[in-house]
């Protein structure tokens, strides 16, 4: 498809969701009108309002894991609706490709994407800071602490709107575990030996990796496994034991490394069309939005279970091998994040903002975290429990 056809049908699709909502709000402010001392063969006229749909769409392929987690919210949305707004849940590539979820929503094309930042990076290289960012010491969860009460919930308003003039609105949820380094066809001890290895991550990780010598490419879920069947690559982290399973990691490597502050502190993005979100009723405009919380902490429990279950079958029925990555890779990966730090917020005034404000929300936050657990880790108490178990 040529980028003008692109184009007339991404205008027609935009002027077609514009006329169903229009319709939608006409014919059942008509219907409330007619259904006044109207009877219909005898019978008072009953008002079977139609629901109201909102088209979502998720950078994820159907049979992922984290399709699921996107069903939860919809299922949350309409039940919490009482079916007053039903949720036309897609997966990635049924209208728009997997890294587009968000021009979609822009242009109205999606009322709704369930995605994450990085994918939209290329836009501007600041969307990685809401999902692939530097590492100062606190996971996911603080992290999403800083989105809703360190003001990153202003400073993401203020790229998407502002900085960059789109009509959407996002929010962030799911905090994810720190993600493995990843699969590897080749053992990695030190930094030498990832010097040319071809790998494939996203966002401001790919810059970070190929400041370690890496040569990396950004691809989504759907397209790594047939990546490193062609041998177009040599290794790639996607996320978790689930995901990764789902697409068949375990069928192209059998070496996953665990651990790395590439991908450190990363959470899901749910992404709205600003009218599609203003023309809602009150009431389902917050039903919309906390949700996101509701379908958050049912996925942290949800994942939990089905990540350490896939865990366990990767290695005892798939014969993968796990592997810590090395403390000099770890460092390593450190020492490249302050280089890269440095050259963002020179690069980019916003840039240096949004580090400014993270830094200072980690350096309070994960102090705290980090002086209160001191040398009571969760590891020496699961070495204690489950002597000789961890690698």
């Amino acid at each position: 498809m040529t980028d003008s056809t692109k184009s007339s049908v991404n205008k027609e699709a935009v002027e077609t969701d514009s006329s169903r909502r229009k319709f939608l709000k006409g014919s059942l402010a008509a219907a409330g009108g007619v259904a006044a001392g109207t009877t219909i063969l005898g019978a008072p006229y009953v008002n079977a309002q139609a629901p109201l749909v909102m088209r979502m769409q998720t950078s994820w392929p159907s049979g992922n894991v984290w399709q699921q987690f996107a069903q939860n919210y919809a299922d949350r949305v309409e039940v919490m609706s009482g079916g007053r707004l039903r949720v036309d849940l897609l997966p990635a590539g049924a209208v728009v490709g997997a890294f587009q979820v968000m021009d979609g929503c822009n242009d109205g094309i999606l009322d709704a994407a369930h995605s994450v930042p990085p994918y939209w990076y290329g836009k501007h290289k600041a969307a990685s800071l809401f999902g692939t960012g530097p590492c100062y010491g606190g996971d996911a969860i603080n992290f999403l602490a800083w989105f809703y009460q360190g003001g990153g919930d202003e400073l993401y308003r203020e790229l998407t709107q502002d900085v960059l003039g789109m009509n959407v609105v996002g929010m962030l949820g799911f905090p994810h575990p720190s993600q493995p380094f990843g699969w590897f066809n080749v053992e990695v001890n030190s930094v030498e030996d990832l010097r040319g290895l071809r790998y494939r991550t996203v966002g401001l990780a790919a810059d970070l990796l190929q400041k370690m010598g890496m040569s990396v490419s950004q691809l989504p879920g759907g397209e790594i496994v047939p990546a490193m069947e062609r041998g177009v690559i040599d290794a790639f982290e996607f996320n978790n034991p689930s995901s990764d399973r789902d697409f068949g990691a375990q069928d192209v490597s059998k070496d996953w490394y665990m651990g790395s502050y590439h991908q450190a502190a990363e959470t899901m993005e749910y992404i709205f069309n600003r009218d599609f979100l203003e023309d809602l009723d009150d009431d389902l405009r917050a039903i919309v939005m906390h949700a996101v919380e509701a379908a958050t902490l049912h996925n942290i429990c949800a994942s939990h279970d089905r990540y350490s279950r896939d865990l366990v079958g990767l290695v005892e029925e798939d014969g993968v091998t796990l592997h810590r990555t090395s403390g000099e890779i770890l460092d390593a990966q450190l020492e490249a994040w302050t280089e890269l730090e440095a050259e963002l917020a020179e690069e980019d005034p916003f840039m240096e903002k949004v580090l400014a404000s993270q830094r200072a929300w980690f350096e309070r936050t994960a102090y705290y975290t980090l002086m209160n657990t001191g040398e009571a880790t969760m590891e020496r108490a699961y070495e204690h429990n489950f002597p000789g178990r961890l690698v």
